[in-house]
């Protein structure tokens, strides 16, 4: 299989080793001329980042950077990042890393037009209607792990500093211009990130694969998504330069944030509020909760994973898949509790309250109480 090829959905997608080239490219189709590198931390001194504000100074665009971006990025680093874009009169946002940078990105190009505050634009009915759609800047996104897909969604995942809950920002206009997905850019995460991050790509999957709500073509890419993540993770995690595997997973990590238009579910919403407070790795932190929501789940998800586990090769049904996903884990050391995840003297009760509040739970397959939630986080203590 040759693994280069331009696609149009949900975005215009540029996918293929060594094409981060094609940044100067990509920015002029997305109609911008002095654009700013949104990333973390972590990334602002490596290669990657690196080489590719080189591109953009070659490609005449300058090499604007803002990286003040927390692993769980908050309002705070948003209020900066929008600062800096409208200081350097930059006229759209290249969101570069993980999900982090990304999400922080997108929210940066989003708000930086604005005149309400963030929360003005959580993702609750329609809310998104309040913006001014006409100063949303563009933005051309460039993912360097496979997972977490932000770079085919319209939305960001941004923590409330005060109150310590993740909140969803949402429009239409922040779907970003432009993509370009380079395998390239991911051969230098540590294990334990291609891990996380592939994990949360299979979790999307998983959920929206379980979500009740009607959306067959969800249900199809979720379904896919699922076999690339059990066919070429483990090949990823053995052999950070294996290209092809690298390829497949960023593949999957936009086919899952694609699928969960159909819903997500009780992983993320358990998952959500853990990560807010206690910083821990999202995805990591789904594959946690996954074998306990799978079981809370069974009734109303078992004959629907009886058919995937078929197309995925794993013996047994649902069973066999819930088998499956334990061992899957434990290949990549996944912690198996929140205390071996370095979760110290959880706040149950908070927690629980967050994620009753979480707008995944929306997509449970099956509805759950406040005790309900409640038990699934002793479950994983």
């Amino acid at each position: 299989m040759t693994q280069t090829a331009n696609w149009s959905y949900p975005n215009p997608i540029r996918f293929g080793a060594g094409r981060i080239a094609e940044i100067g490219e990509a920015c002029a189709a997305a109609g911008i001329t002095k654009p700013l590198l949104v990333t973390d931390r972590g990334l602002a001194e490596n290669e990657i980042t690196k080489r590719t504000l080189a591109l953009m100074e070659s490609a005449g665009l300058g090499s604007g950077l803002f990286a003040e971006v927390d692993a769980n990025p908050t309002d705070l680093n948003a209020e900066a990042g929008v600062a800096a874009y409208n200081a350097g009169g930059y006229d759209g946002v290249i969101a570069f890393g993980g999900g982090s940078g990304l999400d922080l990105a997108k929210t940066v190009a989003f708000m930086a037009g604005q005149t309400r505050p963030i929360w003005d634009f959580e993702d609750i009915g329609d809310w998104w209607t309040r913006a001014d759609a006409d100063a949303i800047a563009p933005v051309v996104a460039v993912p360097t792990t496979a997972g977490t897909g932000s770079e085919v969604g319209r939305a960001s995942v941004i923590t409330n500093s005060e109150s310590h809950e993740k909140k969803i920002i949402f429009h239409p206009k922040m779907l970003p211009a432009q993509v370009i997905m380079d395998p390239e850019l991911t051969v230098g995460m540590p294990k334990f990130i291609t891990a996380g991050t592939g994990l949360d790509a299979f979790a999307h999957c998983v959920e929206a694969y379980s979500s009740p709500h009607y959306h067959p073509m969800s249900q199809g890419i979720a379904l896919e998504g699922m076999r690339l993540v059990k066919e070429y993770l483990p090949r990823a995690y053995a052999d950070g330069s294996d290209l092809e595997a690298r390829g497949q997973m960023m593949s999957a990590a936009a086919m899952g944030a694609t699928a969960f238009q159909k819903g997500l579910g009780a992983i993320h919403a358990l998952s959500h509020p853990v990560g807010a407070v206690h910083h821990t790795h999202h995805g990591t932190t789904n594959a946690v909760f996954m074998p306990a929501v799978l079981k809370f789940n069974a009734d109303a998800i078992r004959t629907r994973f009886d058919q995937a586990a078929a197309y995925l090769g794993i013996e047994g049904g649902f069973d066999g898949f819930c088998a499956f996903v334990d061992d899957f884990n434990a290949s990549f050391n996944i912690p198996r509790t929140l205390t071996e995840l370095g979760v110290k003297d959880p706040d149950f009760d908070a927690l629980t309250e967050a994620a009753l509040r979480d707008p995944s739970l929306g997509g449970n397959p099956v509805p759950l109480t406040a005790q309900d939630i409640r038990g699934l986080f002793e479950a994983t203590r």
